[in-house]
């Protein structure tokens, strides 16, 4: 059974930081890419990131570049998103997924596909 479990969303105050965590099983980690997409309150869902270990590719959305880095842990098939410099304007669900995908493709946030193994979501609230 394949299972997407994100952890590590809180409250922090504007400028702070917070690693978001997500926990697969039923595939491996290094076999798939891992992204994270969030959601905030009336608006749509839009990719943050994107780690496909099998080439190394990375992706970002260009509101996150720069402070938000995507990493992997193959031993605990954990992967992992490290916000700094967060903004009231990142708060939202922030949800982790996985496709079976060669590569991280890049296309604008808003239209970024879908992957297809996702979790329930954590909520990321930044304070101003």
């Amino acid at each position: 059974e394949v299972q997407v479990v994100e952890s590590g969303g809180g409250l922090v105050q504007a400028g702070g930081s917070l690693r978001l965590s997500c926990a697969v099983s039923g595939f491996s980690i290094d076999e798939y890419a891992i992204g994270w997409f969030r959601q905030a309150p009336g608006k749509e869902r839009e990719a943050v990131s994107c780690i496909a270990r099998r080439d190394g590719s990375t992706y970002y959305a260009d509101s996150v570049k720069g402070r938000f880095t995507i990493s992997s842990d193959n031993a605990k098939n954990t992967g992992y998103l490290q916000m700094n410099g967060l903004k009231p304007e990142d708060t939202a669900v922030y949800y982790c997924a996985a496709a079976a995908w060669a590569y991280c493709p890049h296309y604008r946030a808003s239209d970024y596909p879908a992957m297809h193994y996702w979790g329930k979501g954590t909520l990321v609230t930044v304070s101003s």
